[in-house]
C-alpha cells in the first residue's frame, strides 16, 4: 500500500503544523535540501526536508514554489537553526494548503527517509508480487476452456475495470464489467492509421482508458476503462493480458487458415457438398503471389504457399502477381486452380496478371502426354542462354513491340534487337513468321 503522509506522522510521532487536509496525499520519495529554491531538481511527490538555513524570509514565495512542483509536503528541523518553526512558515504553508510537520531534533532526518525508503521497496515488491500472481492467473485462463473470455473476465477482475475485446472492425467480442464504455470510434481510428502505434492512454468521460492493438496486422483491440488513474504495475498486467490474446488470436487464424486449406483441398476434387458458402454459378480461380490477402470476395485459401481464391470476379490486388483461369464451373475448381497455377508462371516473367486463356497453345499443351510439353520446349529452346529465352518471352508477350518490350527488360531498344537477332541466328529461323513465333511461346510457355 502507499506511504501517506499521515501514516507517517503517525509511525514517528511528528507534530503537524499547517496543512492537515492534505495528510492523505502518497509520498513518493523524501529529499533533504537547504535550497532556497530547489524545485529545478524535484519531480513531485516529495517529502521535503529542510532546517531553514537559507530560508529566513520570503517564506510565502517559497511554499509558492514548493506547491506548484507537485511537493506534498515540507518537514522542518528545529533545534538547530531554529528553536521552533518560523510563523511566517506556517502561515505560507497554511495559505497553500501545504503540510507542514515539525521535526524534532531528536527524530533525525535519516529516520524519515528510512521509513520511506523502506515503504517505496514493499510496495514496489507488492507490485511485483502482484503482476507475478496475476501473469499466471492471466495464463491459466488463456489455455483454459473458454480461451480469450477467460482472459477478458480474469483482466477485469485483477485490475478493477470495465474491460472489452474488440474485433478489427471496433465491434464486442467479450466483454467484462458494467461500466459504460466512451465513444472509442476516433481512438481506434487514430491506432489503425498510425501503422505502428501499439497502444493508447486516454480519459473521456470520467474515466481513464488503456487501449492496445493486438497484433501486429491489427487482428482486434483490448479496451480497459475504470475511475482511478492507472499505475505501472495495473500497466503491466493490461500488457500481459493484451499478449495473450494476441497469442490466442493468431493460433485462432492458424487454425481457420488449415480448415480452409482443407476446405479447398475437398473443393478442388470436387467434394463441394462439404464445404460452405461457395459463390454461385460459374468461378474464376485466382492464385496470388507477392502480397497478404484479406477480405476478398469469395472463397479464400492458403495452398502450397500460395493463395487462392475462387469468386465470380478477379480481385483487385495491387501489386500482387496473379495467375488467373479460364470460367469454370463450381465443381471444376481442381482444374481452374490448374490453369491459374500455369497462368501465375508466366505472370512472375513478363507481366503481373495472366490469364490463362491469353497463353497460346494451353489447349493443346493440355491435351499432350505428361512430360511431353516440357521435351518439345527443351528441345526447342536448346540453343538459347537463359538470357535470351527471357528477352523473347517478354519480345513475345508484348507483342513484337520494341520499346514496351525493353522498357519491361530495363535495356536499350537497340540491345534487345540485337539479343533478338542473335536467336534467329541460334535458332536458324526468322522471328517474322508468325507460326515460329507461336511455337516458341508454346515452348516458353511450357
Amino acid at each position: 500500500m502507499p506511504l501517506t503522509l499521515r501514516s507517517l506522522v503517525d509511525d514517528l510521532r511528528l507534530p503537524v503544523l499547517a496543512g492537515a487536509a492534505g495528510l492523505d496525499r502518497v509520498v513518493s520519495w523524501v529529499h533533504g535540501t537547504e535550497l532556497v529554491d530547489p524545485t529545478p531538481f524535484l519531480e513531485g511527490g516529495e517529502l521535503l526536508l529542510t532546517t531553514g538555513l537559507a530560508v529566513r524570509r520570503g517564506f510565502r514565495g517559497y511554499v509558492e514554489r514548493l506547491a506548484a512542483v507537485g511537493v506534498v509536503g515540507l518537514g522542518f528541523g528545529t533545534g538547530l537553526s531554529h528553536a521552533v518553526v518560523p510563523p511566517g512558515l506556517v502561515a505560507a504553508a497554511a495559505r497553500a494548503g501545504l503540510p507542514l510537520l515539525e521535526v524534532p531534533r531528536e527524530t533525525p532526518f535519516i529516520a524519515l527517509s528510512k521509513a520511506v525508503s523502506r515503504a517505496v521497496a514493499a510496495d514496489e515488491y507488492a507490485a511485483l508480487t502482484r503482476a507475478g500472481e496475476a501473469r499466471r492467473a492471466l495464463t491459466r485462463a488463456a489455455v483454459g476452456r473458454d480461451g480469450m473470455a477467460a482472459v477478458v473476465r480474469r483482466l477485469g477482475q485483477w485490475v478493477g475495470a470495465r474491460v472489452v475485446l474488440l474485433d478489427p472492425a471496433g465491434e464486442p467480442v467479450h466483454g467484462f464489467g458494467r461500466r459504460p464504455m466512451p465513444d472509442l470510434a476516433p481512438e481506434l481510428a487514430r491506432l489503425r492509421a498510425s501503422g505502428g502505434l501499439a497502444s493508447s492512454a486516454f480519459s473521456a468521460d470520467g474515466g481513464h482508458v488503456v487501449a492496445q492493438v493486438l497484433g501486429g496486422r491489427g487482428r482486434g483491440f483490448l479496451v480497459v476503462v475504470r475511475d482511478e488513474p492507472w499505475d505501472p504495475a495495473d500497466r503491466d498486467i493490461v500488457t500481459t493480458a493484451a499478449s495473450l490474446l494476441t497469442l490466442s488470436l493468431a493460433q485462432s487464424d492458424s487454425a481457420r487458415r488449415r480448415l480452409r486449406t482443407a476446405e479447398f483441398h475437398l473443393l478442388a476434387a470436387g467434394r463441394v457438398d462439404l464445404v460452405p458458402d461457395l459463390p454461385d454459378g460459374p468461378v474464376r480461380v485466382v492464385v496470388v503471389d507477392g502480397v497478404e490477402v484479406e477480405d476478398v470476395p469469395g472463397f479464400a485459401a492458403e495452398v502450397d504457399g500460395h493463395v487462392v481464391v475462387v469468386a465470380q470476379e478477379v480481385p483487385v490486388l495491387p501489386g500482387a502477381l496473379l495467375g488467373v483461369s479460364t470460367p469454370v464451373g463450381i465443381t471444376a475448381v481442381g482444374e481452374g486452380f490448374r490453369q491459374a497455377l500455369a497462368a501465375l508462371a508466366v505472370a512472375r516473367r513478363s507481366v503481373p496478371e495472366v490469364h490463362f486463356a491469353d497463353l497460346a497453345g494451353a489447349g493443346l499443351m493440355s491435351l499432350l502426354p505428361d512430360g511431353a510439353g516440357r521435351a518439345f520446349a527443351e528441345s526447342l529452346l536448346a540453343p538459347l542462354s537463359p538470357e535470351l529465352r527471357e528477352t523473347l518471352r517478354v519480345w513475345l508477350a508484348h507483342h513484337g513491340q520494341w520499346d514496351p518490350a525493353a522498357a519491361r527488360l530495363g535495356v536499350h531498344r537497340h540491345t534487345l534487337r540485337n539479343r533478338v537477332r542473335k536467336a534467329e541466328a541460334l535458332l536458324g529461323r526468322s522471328l517474322d513468321v508468325p507460326g515460329v513465333r507461336a511455337e516458341l511461346w508454346l515452348a516458353l510457355c511450357a
